[in-house]
C-alpha cells in the first residue's frame, strides 16, 4: 500500500511539472518574451545589458502609440526604441524642437541637454503602416533618421514593460 502512494505522489509531481512547463512555454511563446538592450541608443531610459520583457499580445488590441517603448524585429537582431510618429504623420526636427504635423511636440522623456543636441532632419512623411522610431539618446542612436527607416507595422513584436535584470534597475519601463 505505502509503494501505491509513493508512486501516486511521483506521478503527481511529475504532473505538475509537466503543466509548469506546458504554461511558461505557452507564456514565452504567446504572451511575453525577454529581449536585452544591446548598446546606449535608450539611454538614460534603457542602459546597455538591461533585460526587458516585452508584452506580446498588447499590440493585437490595439495599436503602438507614441511614446512605447517598442521591441522592433528586423533580422538579424530586435530593437528597442521609441515611437515618434504614427502612420500619416509628418515629422520634422527643427533647431532641436520635434514637431509633428507642424505642431511642437514636448518630450517630456529627455533631458534638456539631449533635446538640445537633436540634428535637424524632414520634413518627412509617414507611410501607412509604418511607424518613425528615435532612441532616446538621440546623438548615437540607429533609428528612422539614419538607418532603419519606417518601421512597417509588423515589425514591431511588442512592447517593453518591466526591467528584470539587473536587479538593482527591476522595475517597469517609463
Amino acid at each position: 500500500m505505502e509503494n501505491i502512494n509513493h508512486k501516486k505522489e511521483w506521478i503527481g509531481w511529475f504532473k505538475a511539472i509537466v503543466i509548469t512547463i506546458m504554461l511558461a512555454l505557452f507564456l514565452r511563446t504567446f504572451i511575453f518574451a525577454t529581449s536585452i538592450v544591446e548598446g546606449e541608443s535608450m539611454y538614460p531610459t534603457l542602459q546597455d545589458g538591461e533585460r526587458v520583457i516585452f508584452n506580446k499580445v498588447v499590440y493585437s488590441i490595439h495599436e503602438p502609440g507614441r511614446g512605447d517603448i517598442v521591441i522592433i524585429h528586423q533580422p538579424p537582431k530586435n530593437y528597442v526604441k521609441r515611437v515618434i510618429g504614427l502612420p500619416g504623420e509628418t515629422i520634422e526636427i527643427e533647431n532641436s524642437q520635434l514637431y509633428i504635423n507642424g505642431e511642437a511636440y514636448q518630450q517630456h522623456f529627455l533631458s534638456d541637454e539631449v533635446i538640445a543636441q537633436t540634428n535637424n532632419f524632414g520634413p518627412i512623411e509617414i507611410p501607412e503602416d509604418n511607424y518613425f522610431v528615435m532612441g532616446d539618446n538621440r546623438l548615437i542612436s540607429k533609428d528612422s533618421r539614419n538607418g532603419l527607416g519606417f518601421i512597417p507595422r509588423d515589425d514591431i513584436i511588442g512592447k517593453s514593460e518591466l526591467i528584470i535584470y539587473p536587479f538593482s534597475e527591476f522595475g517597469w519601463v517609463e
